[in-house]
């Protein structure tokens, strides 16, 4: 066969182009969606995330994605690299609860609810957090949807059903206004993937929270994680279970949920539990934990116990005992989360069901110090974020101590509203330095600590 040299010359030019112009997040050919945006060369890794949650309805007077915009310099200033929005879909209006209806009652999975504004402003605010190095998440839904979802009538087959055929809410619970998916419904997990898939390829976003974890079987969330962490060839994602079970992280999952740190945390205070407790507590969560690296995400508030319990000022004595319990549940063998407010002593409750803008002007400014503080040398520290962890603690104080090759940090946080006395282990009498200022601290046989107050000392 003859070859005319101009074709030639001109297939391979076209191969050149379409190589160069080709990106590391180009979509993988089985896809119908073209990656929007650059990989986030600045992804947190796993043991490095300070996780923020925003309520989309609450966090701004708006309301809106470019409220949460409009405040990403406060997020980075209180040291947090990692935004997880609550559900930013359309909610259904069938069997609605509350004044606007449950985030977690989703329509749509494939779209931005109006009321939080378009595609495009979730587009500019994951590229703007980008720019100050911060990651974004999204909360997916993956048990339930809302009973106006279309999958509903398109394919009715996709949920679970009644001895009489009609589709039920999630067994064992109150959840109305939601209806059950079937997991044994392959086409439903496609369709459930091909949508998670939509958000990392359209807004780039950087991983997800999933909601109800430990209700949604195993090999699902194999099968959704293995195929996400497909997607951004070079850079990792995020992945937080919001579950207990071991197998999420045999699934995937980068995190679990400190439900039972939290419940215990509850107990310390309202039920004068002593502060072992918690020790007991990080024991049970992490009993049949097979991989030294995996953390539990561990908070004094979401916007569950937010609003069905208290504020973390109302749980855990006010502003001072709320930040001491802050500082064990951020070191201790974990990873933090913040619910926004709580960082700046917010009082009032928020109702997620409604919009209830959060009033930043009541901001207290000592606590918001302590907890940029307290964050901040998290940051900095790698025996907080993966050493290993030594329980020391009595019934008033909450001590152990996180170790990482040369490093040691020794952490005492008197959960009381009284002046105790902490009798001193004799490997850690020594002289320390304040984690916080630098001062040289020297620990005899005892110390004395003032009601709610706490201790971060590093060799």
């Amino acid at each position: 066969m003859k070859f005319n040299i101009n074709i030639v010359y001109t297939l391979l030019l076209a191969l050149a182009f379409v190589s160069c112009s080709s990106s590391d997040n180009d979509s993988t050919p089985s896809s119908p969606y073209t990656q929007y945006g650059a990989s986030f060369e600045k992804m947190p890794k796993k043991e490095d995330a300070i996780i923020y949650q925003v309520n989309i309805r609450a966090f701004s007077q708006a309301g809106t994605l470019k409220g949460v915009q409009d405040r990403l310099t406060q997020i980075q200033e209180l040291g947090a690299n990692v935004i997880y929005l609550m559900p930013i879909y359309p909610v259904g209006k069938l069997k609605a609860s509350g004044e606007l209806g449950s985030p977690y009652a989703v329509q749509d999975y494939k779209a931005v609810n109006p009321d939080f504004g378009t595609l495009q402003d979730l587009q500019v605010l994951v590229e703007e957090a980008h720019k100050k190095n911060m990651a974004v998440i999204l909360d997916w839904v993956a048990n339930h949807t809302a009973w106006d979802n279309a999958w509903i009538t398109q394919h009715p087959n996709w949920y679970q059903k009644d001895a009489s055929g009609a589709i039920i809410i999630p067994p064992g619970t109150n959840y109305t206004d939601v209806a059950q998916l079937d997991f044994n419904n392959t086409d439903m997990k496609n369709a459930m993937i091909d949508a998670m898939s939509y958000w990392v390829y359209t807004a780039n976003i950087d991983g997800f929270r999933c909601d109800y974890a430990d209700f949604v079987p195993q090999t699902f969330w194999s099968d959704a994680i293995t195929k996400l962490r497909s997607i951004k060839k070079n850079q990792n994602i995020l992945m937080l279970a919001e579950g207990s079970k071991v197998n999420l992280f045999a699934s995937g999952f980068d995190y679990t949920f400190g439900f039972n740190f939290f419940s215990t945390l509850e107990k310390v205070f309202k039920e004068n539990k002593p502060a072992t407790t918690l020790q007991d507590s990080n024991a049970t969560e992490y009993a049949n934990n097979y991989n030294a690296e995996n953390r539990i995400v561990r908070y004094t508030s979401n916007h569950d116990v937010n609003l069905t319990e208290g504020t973390p000022l109302e749980l855990f004595g006010g502003k001072k005992g709320s930040t001491a319990s802050f500082v064990v549940a951020a070191y201790l063998k974990s990873v933090p989360m913040i619910y926004n407010g709580q960082e700046i002593g917010y009082a009032q409750r928020i109702n997620y069901f409604a919009r209830t803008p959060i009033d930043w002007s009541t901001a207290d400014a000592g606590m918001l110090a302590e907890y940029k503080k307290i964050i901040a040398f998290r940051t900095t520290s790698n025996a907080i974020k993966t050493g290993t962890y030594t329980g020391y603690s009595s019934d008033a104080v909450s001590a152990f101590t996180m170790e990482k090759d040369a490093e040691k940090v020794f952490v005492l946080s008197n959960l009381t509203n009284a002046t105790v006395k902490f009798l001193v282990p004799p490997a850690l009498k020594a002289t320390w330095k304040d984690a916080f200022t630098g001062a040289s601290v020297t620990l005899g046989s005892e110390t004395t600590l003032l009601p709610f107050q706490y201790l971060v000392l590093k060799n």
